[in-house]
Formats: C-alpha cells, sequence, structure tokens
C-alpha cells in the first residue's frame, strides 16, 4: 500500500475469499470506481481511499488506507456493510465502537434569518467547521423529531455506524455551504410547506445543539466551459458554483426573481421556467461539463437527453435533488 497513506486498519474475513472477491467486484461495479486485480490481491479505490483483499491459508485479509480518520472511518463502515450483505463477517483490529459516526461534527445554531421572501439563512457554529468549507460542497443536516432528545449515530461493534430508529429516527437532508469562515459556516434553506428542515428552522433553535455529518457532494467541476441548471432547491449549490468557476460559466436557474437575490444582475445567469428545455437549447461541445440539478423526473429526462446526445458520463452529472 501507499506509504502516502495515513490511517490504516486491518480486518480478516474468515472463510469463503471467492465470495468476498466477488462482493468487492459488484460494489466496484455499482460504484463505478477502480479495481485493480493481480495474483496476489484485489484493490478497490474510492474516496482517494484503497480497499485491498489478500487470499491468506482460506482467510481472506482486508487492508484498508485514507488520507484522513473520517474517511477510513467510511471505508471501515461501508467494507463492513458490503461484505454482511454477502453473508460475511470481517474480524477487525480495530474498532472504535461508541465513537460519534465518521465525520459527524456537533455544532450550535447561533441565528436563522430570512435572506430572501423564499430562503432561511442558518449559521451554525462549532472547532470542526472549517472542514466543511473545502473540498466538497455539501454536508447533511442532522434534525431530530419535534420533542424529543436527539440520539446520534455511532459506530457498533462490528464497525458498522448504527443510526437511530422509529421514533428517534433523524431527518438527514443535504445542504450546500455558502460561506464558511473560521468557526463557522452558513448555508441556506428554501422554504416550502411539509419540511421537517423548515419546521426545525422556524422553531427557535438558535442556541441548540445540531449534528452535520460529512463533507461530500463534489467541488466545482473543472472543465473549460461549466452549464448550469437548477431549480429553488439547486440555487445555493450554483451560487456558490459561480463564486468558484475560474472558467467560462453559464447558469439557467427556475426559481423566482426576489430569490435570485444579486444573481438576477449576474450576466451569466438566465431565469427560465422550463429546465430542460434550456437544457436542449443549450449548445455544448470539447471542454464542457453540464451540471443538471432538480426533481427527480427531471433529473432522469435530463441523464437520458445527455446519453442521447452521446456526451460522456464524465461530462456532466443529473442529480435529483428532491422528489
Amino acid at each position: 500500500m501507499s506509504q502516502l497513506r495515513t490511517y490504516r486498519n486491518l480486518g480478516v474475513i474468515p472463510r469463503a475469499s471467492g465470495a468476498a472477491v466477488a462482493a468487492l467486484k459488484a460494489r466496484a461495479t455499482a460504484w463505478d470506481v477502480p479495481l485493480v486485480e493481480s495474483p496476489e490481491a484485489l484493490s478497490l479505490f474510492v474516496w482517494g481511499c484503497e480497499l485491498r483483499l489478500t487470499p491468506e491459508d482460506g482467510s481472506v485479509r482486508v487492508d484498508l488506507a485514507a488520507p484522513e480518520a473520517r474517511l477510513m472511518g467510511n471505508l471501515q463502515d461501508s467494507a463492513t456493510e458490503l461484505f454482511a450483505e454477502a453473508g460475511l463477517e470481517i474480524l477487525w483490529e480495530r474498532v472504535d465502537e461508541g465513537a460519534l459516526a465518521p465525520g459527524l461534527s456537533l455544532m450550535r445554531v447561533v441565528s436563522v434569518s430570512p435572506r430572501t421572501p423564499g430562503y432561511l439563512r442558518v449559521r451554525l457554529q462549532g472547532p470542526e467547521a472549517a472542514r466543511f468549507g473545502q473540498g466538497s460542497l455539501h454536508f447533511r443536516l442532522l434534525v431530530p423529531p419535534a420533542g424529543r432528545q436527539a440520539i446520534w449515530p455511532r459506530i457498533g461493534a462490528t464497525g458498522r455506524t448504527i443510526w437511530p430508529e422509529g421514533p428517534d429516527a433523524l431527518h438527514r437532508p443535504v445542504y450546500t455551504v455558502i460561506e464558511q469562515q473560521d468557526d463557522w459556516l452558513d448555508f441556506d434553506i428554501f422554504r416550502h410547506e411539509g419540511s421537517p428542515t423548515c419546521d426545525w428552522a422556524l422553531s427557535g433553535p438558535e442556541g441548540a445543539e445540531v449534528a452535520i455529518i460529512g463533507p461530500g457532494g463534489g467541488w466545482c467541476p473543472d472543465a473549460a466551459r461549466l452549464h448550469l441548471f437548477g431549480d429553488e432547491t439547486a440555487l445555493p449549490a450554483i451560487v456558490r458554483m459561480l463564486e468558484l468557476a475560474t472558467c467560462e460559466v453559464e447558469a439557467f436557474v427556475s426559481a423566482s426573481y426576489p430569490d435570485l437575490g444579486p444573481l438576477a444582475a449576474d450576466p451569466r445567469v438566465k431565469k427560465v421556467d422550463d429546465l430542460l428545455a434550456a437544457l436542449q437549447d443549450c449548445g455544448t461541445g470539447e471542454g464542457s461539463f453540464v451540471w443538471f440539478a432538480a426533481e427527480a423526473g427531471q433529473a432522469r429526462k435530463a441523464r437520458s437527453h445527455l446519453q442521447a446526445r452521446g456526451i460522456d458520463k464524465r461530462n456532466f452529472m443529473a442529480a435529483a435533488y428532491w422528489g
């Protein structure tokens, strides 16, 4: 394994090496991540980490290597899960049983305030805020049910993360970091009926403890030209990418003018009523990346349209932000 990796863990699967290899190959295909096979070992690479299987005398050695503790925890959780689905148990050399889930940070709600008619801005404060401001745009907000004391996910004895269930199950929406400085970060919530997050934000949570987990979701795509398409739920991510982009960029947004705020005067931004029609009319070429985020049905149609145009899947993203 690479000497550049600083976090390691070791496990053993007592038997069924063939089943372990098959399970890892299936997961690599499902995730569309690199898999390197040699006569001695099989390695899967994801999140800058390595998961290696090495058959040894009827058992299988499982080596994990990651550049940071959070990713090591995520990799151990995922490895335990994928082999458990194949009926296999990993006996880990080290499990941080009882620790908070990998990547989980406890924060304090500083403020909730209207940003535009359709959005609320929330500020969170905590010692780990800085790691949510770089490398990835998104995080999950963990909101406990109203009136119940929060039970945060923790690492179980097997290495799997145990999430609260039933009446203690957490609402886990994804949000975009709009700004991060020092020990605080801001994010925006689109106001709409039936949203547990809106109900929470409007319930007076200032001063309360809340958990966020991540970061995740990638960064601003690296391309010569960037084409962004999104509805109200995607607007915060579009705002952030317009700030980060150093290339030629255009954004097509389905949102009201008051909610566009400063973007209404940005020549790179066009307000549209039909995102799919705008996508169909958009010309793309070599060096372009298309980013589309909206309702699930629209995201599926956008994906099909881009594939039909022969655009390589490495050059576009079509994500369901709701529905």
